[in-house]
């Protein structure tokens, strides 16, 4: 049977915690939470990104969460609650599903997305890419 994108969410939905901006916003100041920004640089370079966030292009996730992976990030062997957010919270909803899959065992996103962390008047910061300037 085929799956199309609406049924990839709705299962990912069913598995995965959603918190709300307020949470979030509770969340970002603990030191054992990190906030994993999914979006590509082209996205943090024009809307900016939550502060002190972790860039983790979408495309890149189950090769730096994978400590086999020759790409492997440490940021992911940490234990600690990682929050994973993207635009509007679909990419985010299945990151998180993965991230479930592979072992990660704390693990949420952020309802909405960064536009919705951005629409509650919560702090951005500029992003400007390496190169650029």
């Amino acid at each position: 049977m085929r799956k199309g994108f609406r049924d990839l969410l709705a299962e990912a939905e069913a598995l995965v915690e959603a918190v709300d901006t307020a949470e979030a916003a509770r969340l970002q100041v603990s030191d054992n939470v990190v906030f994993i920004d999914l979006r590509d640089p082209r996205e943090r370079e024009r809307d900016g990104t939550i502060p002190d966030a972790f860039s983790c292009p979408r495309g890149m996730l189950e090769f730096w969460i994978d400590p086999e992976s020759p790409y492997h990030k440490p940021v992911f062997a940490e234990d600690k609650l990682f929050l994973f957010y993207c635009a509007s919270g679909w990419r985010s909803a299945l990151a998180t599903k993965t991230a479930l899959e592979m072992g990660l065992e704390n693990v949420c996103h952020l309802e909405g997305g960064f536009s919705a962390w951005r629409d509650a008047g919560l702090p951005v910061e500029a992003v400007e890419l390496k190169g650029k300037g």
